[in-house]
This record gives structure tokens, sequence and C-alpha cells, in this order.
């Protein structure tokens, strides 16, 4: 957990050039909600990696419709694969992951 004690799960997932961090965390009153934040490597500054972050805050009002959305985009998405008519992603090796630590961003 965080210094504030909000942070209830974290899940780090590196994809290729990107790393995304699913985060569930909790408010004061104890409701939940997700952060997703997607971090990409730009260059170094004074000897440090710097990165650039996209963040996105989902409430728990909206789960249920996220989740519907992001189903149905990904389940379309295979649909279009199996056509043939489209790339599906490469496969990647380890080397060619770099690695990040949430500690750097």
């Amino acid at each position: 957990m965080n210094e504030r004690n909000d942070e209830v799960f974290s899940k780090r997932v590196k994809a290729g050039k990107r790393t995304y961090f699913f985060d569930v965390k909790t408010t004061r009153g104890k409701d939940l909600y997700l952060t997703i934040t997607e971090s990409k490597r730009t260059g170094e500054y004074d000897g440090r990696p710097e990165y650039e972050k996209h963040k996105i805050f989902l409430y728990k009002e909206d789960f249920e419709k996220f989740n519907e959305g992001m189903t149905e985009a990904l389940g379309k998405i295979k649909e279009l694969w199996d056509t043939g008519e489209y790339k599906k992603p490469e496969e990647r090796t380890e080397t060619e992951e770099e690695e990040v630590t949430f500690e750097e961003l």
C-alpha cells in the first residue's frame, strides 16, 4: 500500500514498449475505484529514464458499463482478426521487452 493506505490491489502488465498498471483504490468513505495507467519510456534526462504516462480513473458506478464496452470491443477485435484481413499482434521475446518498475515513474 502507499503512504495514504488507499491502494488495495495493484497489477503491473508489461506489454511490448508499454507497461500498464491496474490499481484498485479506496476512498475515505470505503468506495472502490480503479486507476489504469499506461506508461511508455520516452528517453532519458540527466541519466534517468523518462516516461510518458496517461491515467484513467474508473468509478464504481461505471464498472459494469465499462466492462461491457471493453468486452464488446475486444470481441470485435478477435472477430476481425479471425477474418485474416487484419494483423494479429506479433509474439515478442523477453529480450525485446524493456523492464519498468513503478518506482521509476
